[in-house]
């Protein structure tokens, strides 16, 4: 596959000078642009990508280590937590009115098909928002995050068959080496089940995640076909509309699931009964809602700086670092079955990036030799 920091598309023999205009021959020797299903990373790309990065890196551990901890501590609440997911959407109107500063129209406005599935896609993360909670009150926090890693394989899977994602040898072995770190996890059952889960409730938890992760496998490459299939170009301005739109929608269906199940009035019972108290309740509460939001920006803005294969491997790159810190934060059992996951994994990651790293440098040297190319037969043509 291209490398999703760098992609190339292949050229064919150049025309000489002399069946060239100018202009043809300033665009031959420019860098390459952004298609519908490319992005070349500028400098205001690369700052993006940082972005999101830091995002996801801060999201991915933060989010999954309070909302332990809000159970640790006597929360019980699934779809509250299901709620805090999506719920601090409102926050991406700042963003959207910096980028859109210098174009207030384009901020007002959106394609129909970016809504539309933005819709769709907000009300099925909503549903996958609630699964994910209900496995994080049964699981320990580096189960859960191991077992989500799976999720890469059927992302890929649907990579495929969605977006016709290309795959390297390095890739395959990623997903393959990830996916193996998860499912190692199986093998010791519910042997670090957390206390008062019983060995149902733990498989429950293990079946309700893994069934996430297949669902999640298909999410990040709809977005992408979301992307490439819009009629204007898909800008930052765009992503955020599309995420507000998605979180919006998702929000609706936990609204709905906490109103059902009486959420709304247990929770000021629930803070006063909180194992760190009150105020600490409501400190925890809202910081899990801040740090899934930026977790959810990340994820959703690397698909377009990059493709849903990269967003996922990044997703991933948190399995070591959340993994440890669970150990750290709670005292959870490093067993050797995690020892063995967390091997696989970091493997994978680094076969992955290995793989981009020499995609990079041959895609750098097929231009450098284009470029020689080209040279050479202006020469030949000014001489002749």
């Amino acid at each position: 596959m291209a490398s999703p920091l760098h992609h190339h598309n292949k050229q064919t023999t150049p025309p000489n000078s002399s069946q060239m205009t100018d202009d043809q021959l300033r665009q031959k020797e420019a860098p390459p642009t952004k298609n519908k299903s490319n992005m070349m990373i500028t400098t205001n790309n690369w700052i993006l990508l940082s972005i999101y990065l830091t995002c996801v890196t801060v999201g991915g551990v933060g989010a999954p280590l309070l909302q332990r901890l809000y159970y640790n501590h006597g929360g019980n609440r699934k779809w509250f937590m299901c709620f805090l997911q999506t719920v601090a959407f409102p926050f991406l109107t700042i963003p959207l009115a910096v980028l859109g500063a210098a174009s207030p129209k384009a901020v007002i406005t959106m394609e129909p098909r970016l809504f539309h599935s933005g819709v769709f896609l907000g009300l099925t993360s909503g549903a996958l928002s609630y699964m994910n909670s209900l496995g994080l009150f049964y699981l320990p926090v580096s189960t859960f995050t191991l077992i989500s890693c799976s999720n890469l394989a059927f992302l890929a899977l649907f990579s495929f068959l969605i977006v016709k994602q290309k795959f390297t040898f390095y890739s395959l072995n990623a997903v393959v080496l990830l996916t193996l770190g998860a499912l190692v996890l199986a093998l010791h059952s519910s042997g670090d089940r957390p206390q008062g889960v019983s060995k149902g409730q733990y498989l429950l938890g293990f079946s309700v995640t893994l069934g996430a992760s297949v669902a999640a496998g298909a999410l990040f490459p709809l977005i992408e076909l979301t992307y490439r299939t819009c009629r204007t170009p898909v800008d930052a301005v765009a992503v955020t509309q599309f995420q507000l739109i998605m979180n919006l929608f998702s929000t609706v269906i936990c609204t709905l699931g906490m109103i059902i199940n009486n959420d709304f009035q247990v929770i000021k019972r629930e803070a006063a009964e909180f194992g760190l108290g009150e105020a600490k309740y409501y400190v925890v509460v809202v910081a899990l809602a801040v740090f899934w939001q930026l977790l959810t920006v990340g994820m959703i803005g690397l698909v377009h700086c990059t493709s849903s294969l990269f967003s996922g491997i990044t997703s991933s790159i948190m399995v070591p670092i959340l993994l440890v810190a669970g150990v750290i934060t709670f005292n959870e059992k490093f067993t050797g079955e995690k020892g063995m996951s967390l091997a696989l994994c970091v493997w994978g990651f680094v076969s992955y990036f290995l793989g981009e790293y020499k995609t990079v440098n041959k895609e750098a040297q097929a231009n450098e030799l284009d470029n020689k190319e080209v040279h050479a037969n202006e020469l030949d043509n000014g001489e002749a």
